[in-house]
């Protein structure tokens, strides 16, 4: 009896660690709704290879940007069908009113009046599923921002206009706000 017990307790607790079904790889961000009768969907043969560009800010300053969070979706939306990008191969470059969104937190505190930048922890859950997070240096001059103030696991790209063209010339897929 104690054995089955046992035995009861390691499968409740296996499927507690089991992948939650909303977020296959991006963990809370991106939440999706499996869809297992849905006739178009992504192509496990395909090398995903897709360049996300963020230029909108969200409504307030203390919200996570929802043009960032649909990279998350993407890519849970992948997940849901078993394929996960290779590393670096999903890339967003954040450029124009949404550049203060990678500012570490005691900037893009002082700046925007709010007690953390939002947009982090899921700026470190899109970096953790191999997401390649940029911004450009063209909007962070515009924008006033040092890149001292920049995240600090954030890649600066010298524009958003040249890290566009570059990767659609190299065949990503490009997916504006």
């Amino acid at each position: 009896m104690l054995i089955v017990a046992g035995l009861a307790t390691m499968v409740a607790g296996s499927s507690a660690l089991a992948a939650d079904p909303r977020h296959p790889i991006v963990q809370s961000f991106g939440a999706i709704t499996p869809m297992p009768t849905a006739k178009e969907r992504p192509d496990p043969t395909l090398r995903y290879r897709v360049l996300f560009s963020v230029t909108k800010a969200p409504a307030s300053p203390d919200q996570v940007n929802p043009n960032l969070e649909k990279v998350a979706r993407f890519v849970n939306l992948l997940g849901a069908d078993g394929i996960r990008p290779l590393p670096g191969d999903v890339a967003v470059v954040i450029h124009g009113p949404a550049t203060p969104l990678v500012m570490n937190d005691a900037a893009y505190a002082e700046r925007m009046k709010t007690r953390t930048n939002p947009n982090l922890p899921l700026i470190a859950a899109l970096q953790s599923a191999g997401v390649s997070v940029r911004v450009c240096s063209q909007a962070l001059a515009g924008n006033k921002i040092d890149a001292a103030s920049v995240e600090k696991t954030v890649e600066i790209d010298v524009s958003a206009l040249t890290t566009m063209a570059t990767l659609q010339l190299r065949g990503w897929a490009l997916i504006p706000d």
